[in-house]
C-alpha cells in the first residue's frame, strides 16, 4: 500500500487511487459487516448475503444480523461519509480556504439547529421529509450567511477571518440550540442527545435508501462542476473572464455543499472534520484538480466513516462509542497540525 501511495504521489495517478480505494472499501465492508458482538465468518456473511436469492436455507441469525443490523449501518457510514468530504472539498474550493470544513465554519451547527427546532417544536409539515428539510433550510442560510461575511474576492486566503466566523456562528447556532434543549421533554432529550455527537445506532434501511439518491445526485452534480471550480481557485475576475458564471456558480455551490450536509444532519447528526481531513489526503495524492479530488473524497470520506463506525462499536463492546468522538479525536489534532503548517507558510 505504501508502494501505491509513492507511486500516486510521485505520477498524479488516478485510476490507480479509484483502484486502491475500490479494494478498501470492499474489504472495510467485509469486516464491518463480519465484525461485532456477534462475531460471523466470511463464510456465514456471505451466506446471508446470498440468502434472499437462494432457495437453501440459511443461518437466521446471521441473515438478520448482516441484513437488519450491519450492513444498512455499513452503507449508511459509507453515504455520510461520501456526503461530508465532497461538501467539504467543494466548499475549500468556493472559500478559497483550505481550513473550510461544514463543521468547523458552522454549517453543520446550522444544520444541526434546523434540526433541533423541528424535533422540539414538533413541527410536521412535511411528514417524514420535515426533519430533512428544516436541516436543509437552516444549513442553506448558514452557509451563505458564512460566504457573505468570507467571500473570497473580499478577503482572499484570509484563513483567520473564516476561522473566527465559524467561532461565531458555531456559538450562535449552540446558544440557540441549549435554548431549545432546555425547552425540550425527556423523551426529546433523549433525541437530542444524537444529534450533539452523532451516531448511526437506530439506522435501518428507511433512511439509507431516501439519503442515498441525495448524495449519488449531489456528488455527480459537484463534480460536473470541477471545470469551473479550477477556474475559481484563479479568482472571480478571473473565473468570469474564462466564461463563468461565478453568481450562479457560487449560488449552485452552496445549495449542494448545503444539501449534502443537510441530508447528512438529519439522518446521522453531527459529526465533525471528515470534510477537513480527506480532502486533504485526497489533494496530496493525486493534485488540487476537482475532476479527481471531489469523487475520491467521496470514498476517501465513506471508507473513513466506515471505519469510524467500526471502532465505534468494537472498541467497548457492547456499548457503543459516538461516532462523532472517533472523528474528533482523528480531525482535531489534524487541523491543529494544518494550522501550524499555515502559520508557518504565513497564510494564516
Amino acid at each position: 500500500m505504501t508502494l501505491a501511495l509513492g507511486l500516486m504521489r510521485r505520477t498524479g495517478l488516478s485510476p490507480l487511487a479509484y483502484a486502491l480505494f475500490g479494494l478498501l472499501i470492499v474489504l472495510a465492508l467485509g469486516i464491518t459487516v463480519a465484525v461485532g458482538v456477534v462475531p460471523l465468518s466470511l463464510a456465514q456473511v456471505g451466506s446471508a448475503l446470498l440468502a434472499p436469492w437462494q432457495d437453501s436455507g440459511s443461518d437466521v441469525v446471521a441473515q438478520a444480523v448482516v441484513w437488519e443490523l450491519r450492513l444498512p449501518r455499513a452503507v449508511m457510514a459509507l453515504l455520510v461519509g461520501a456526503a461530508l468530504a465532497t461538501a467539504g472539498a467543494a466548499m475549500q474550493g468556493l472559500f478559497g480556504n483550505p481550513l473550510a470544513d461544514p463543521g468547523i465554519v458552522g454549517v453543520s451547527s446550522g444544520a444541526s439547529l434546523g434540526a433541533v427546532a423541528i424535533i422540539v417544536l414538533q413541527i410536521n409539515t412535511l411528514g417524514s421529509w420535515t426533519l430533512p428539510a428544516g436541516a436543509f433550510v437552516s444549513g442553506f442560510a448558514t452557509t451563505w450567511l458564512i460566504y457573505l461575511l468570507a467571500r473570497p474576492s473580499s478577503h482572499p486566503g484570509d484563513n483567520a477571518r473564516l476561522l473566527l466566523i465559524g467561532i461565531a456562528i458555531n456559538a450562535v447556532c449552540g446558544a440557540v440550540t441549549g435554548y431549545l434543549t432546555y425547552l425540550a421533554s425527556v423523551e426529546q432529550l433523549e433525541q437530542l442527545m444524537f444529534w450533539s455527537m452523532g451516531s448511526l445506532g437506530s439506522v435501518h434501511w428507511v433512511p439509507v435508501m431516501t439519503i442515498a439518491p441525495i448524495v449519488v445526485i449531489g456528488v455527480w452534480l459537484l463534480r460536473r462542476q470541477a471545470v469551473q471550480l479550477d477556474l475559481l481557485a484563479l479568482g472571480e475576475r478571473q473565473a468570469q473572464h474564462a466564461g463563468v458564471d461565478v453568481p450562479r456558480l457560487r449560488l449552485g455551490l452552496i445549495a449542494l455543499t448545503a444539501l449534502l450536509t443537510a441530508a447528512a444532519v438529519a439522518f446521522t447528526g453531527t459529526i465533525g472534520f471528515v470534510g477537513l481531513v480527506i480532502p486533504h489526503l485526497i489533494r496530496t495524492l493525486v493534485g488540487p484538480g476537482h475532476r479527481h479530488l471531489l469523487p475520491l473524497s467521496a470514498l476517501g470520506g465513506g471508507l473513513l466513516l466506515m471505519l469510524a463506525d467500526l471502532g465505534a462499536r468494537s472498541l467497548d463492546p457492547p456499548n457503543e462509542i459516538p461516532i462523532g468522538i472517533l472523528t474528533a479525536t482523528i480531525g482535531g489534532p489534524f487541523f491543529l497540525w494544518l494550522i501550524a503548517r499555515q502559520g508557518r507558510a504565513g497564510r494564516l
